[in-house]
C-alpha cells in the first residue's frame, strides 16, 4: 500500500477540530450551515485519522514495552499477543483512508435518471422490466430517496416495455451506477403449461442527473414538437394530454414526454435530455482515459451482460465480480446492499490497484 500523507491528514484533522470549535462558539445560520456541510464531508477522515494516530501510539507503547528488558514473561506474551491486533486495526484503517483519499466521482452524490427497456423475451421481458424498477423502487425506499415516475410504456401483458423515473436523494447515483447494462432473467413464465424456464432480458440505464450549468443546449441545436390531443368543444385547452418531442439534432436523440401539462413535459424533456449530454460527455471522458481505468467494475456498456437472476433456483449471480447470492426473493423485494457494497468494493479496490502503482 502507497504510503499516506501524513502532513496533509494532520490538517485535515486540524481543521475539523477548528470547525467544530466555531459551531460550537455560536455562529449565525448561514454560517452555521457553511461551517456544518463542510465539517460534515471531512468528518469521515478526520475520525479514522484520529483512530490511525491512537492505534499507531497504542503499537509504539507496546513495542517499548517489548523492547524493555524489565518486562516479565506473562506481560511480554500479553504484548505479543495485542501488537497483531494493533497490526491489523493499522492496516484496516490505512486502507480505508486510501479510500477516502481516492479521486471522487464528482457526480456521486447527485439524484440520478433511471431508465429500464425490455430486451430480448417479449411479454416477458416487459413482466421482468416491471420486476426490476419495483425492486429499485422498494430499495429507494428503504434510502429514504424519492422516486418520481417521467414516463412508462407499459407492457401487453403487464410490466414495461420502458419505464423512465427521477430519483432523487444524496448518492443516489454512486449507490446505483453499477446497475447499467443488461439484466437477464431465467424462469417459469405463469403462460408456461409445459413448467419450460424461459430466458429474457430487460436493460438498465442510470444516468446522473445534469444541471444546467453542466450541459449547454443550444437552442439551434433542438427541434421542439408539440403534439396535442383534441379536446370536445376546445374544453380544457390547458390541460388535455399532451406530448412534447425533443430532437437533439447534433446527437440524434429523441424524447417524446406525455402527460396533461405541456411546460411540465417541456421541463422533464429537457432535464432527460441533460443526462443524456452530461452522460455522453462522462463517456467520451472515460473513453480518453487509460484502459484499466475503463475496466473499473465492467466498461459501462449498456449491451453488456452483468447480472442474472434465476428464480427456479433463487439465485442471483453478477458476473462482473463472480458474485453468487441464494436470497433472489430479498434482492427483488429491494435488499440490494449486498450486491451495491460488493460492486462499490470491488471498484474500489481496483482504483487502488491502479493509484498505488502511479
Amino acid at each position: 500500500m502507497t504510503e499516506l500523507p501524513t502532513e496533509r491528514l494532520d490538517q485535515v484533522v486540524k481543521r475539523y477540530e477548528m470547525l467544530e470549535a466555531q459551531m460550537a462558539a455560536g455562529v449565525d445560520p448561514d454560517a452555521y450551515v457553511k461551517l456544518s456541510s463542510e465539517y460534515a464531508e471531512i468528518q469521515d477522515m478526520a475520525l479514522k485519522v484520529r483512530e490511525l494516530r491512537k492505534a499507531e501510539a497504542d503499537k509504539a507503547g507496546i513495542e517499548a514495552m517489548l523492547a524493555d528488558a524489565a518486562t516479565d514473561k506473562e506481560m511480554r506474551e500479553l504484548a505479543e499477543a495485542e501488537i497483531d491486533e494493533v497490526n491489523e486495526r493499522i492496516e484496516q484503517l490505512e486502507k480505508a483512508i486510501q479510500i477516502l483519499l481516492l479521486p471522487r466521482d464528482t457526480a456521486d452524490e447527485r439524484s440520478a435518471i433511471l431508465e429500464i427497456r425490455a430486451g430480448t423475451g417479449g411479454d416477458e421481458a416487459a413482466l421482468f422490466a416491471g420486476d426490476l424498477f419495483r425492486m429499485y423502487e422498494r430499495y429507494a425506499a428503504s434510502k429514504g430517496w424519492k422516486v418520481e415516475l417521467e414516463s412508462a410504456s407499459e407492457g401487453e401483458k403487464g410490466g414495461y416495455k420502458e419505464i423512465i423515473a427521477s430519483i432523487s436523494g444524496r448518492g443516489v447515483f454512486a449507490a446505483l451506477k453499477f446497475e447499467s447494462g443488461v439484466h437477464r432473467v431465467q424462469r417459469v413464465p405463469d403462460t408456461e403449461t409445459q413448467g419450460r424456464i424461459h430466458t429474457s432480458a430487460a436493460t438498465v440505464a442510470v444516468l446522473p442527473e445534469a444541471e444546467e450549468v453542466d450541459v449547454e443546449i443550444k437552442p439551434e441545436d433542438v427541434r421542439l414538437e408539440t403534439l396535442r390531443a383534441s379536446s370536445a368543444g376546445g374544453q380544457h385547452a390547458n390541460t388535455t394530454d399532451s406530448s412534447v418531442r425533443i430532437t437533439h439534432i447534433p446527437t440524434g436523440i429523441v424524447l417524446l414526454q406525455a402527460g396533461r401539462s405541456q411546460h411540465q413535459n417541456r421541463a422533464k424533456a429537457f432535464q432527460i435530455l441533460r443526462a443524456k449530454l452530461y452522460d455522453l460527455q462522462r463517456s467520451k471522458a472515460d473513453s480518453d482515459r487509460s484502459e484499466s481505468r475503463k475496466a473499473q467494475v465492467g466498461s459501462g456498456d449498456r449491451s453488456e451482460r452483468i447480472r442474472t437472476y434465476n428464480f427456479p433456483q433463487g439465485r442471483l449471480t453478477d458476473h462482473r465480480i463472480n458474485l453468487t447470492l441464494y436470497k433472489l426473493d430479498r434482492v427483488m423485494e429491494g435488499d440490494l446492499d449486498e450486491v451495491i457494497d460488493a460492486l462499490t468494493a470491488d471498484h474500489q479496490s481496483k482504483l487502488l490497484a491502479e493509484f498505488g502503482t502511479n
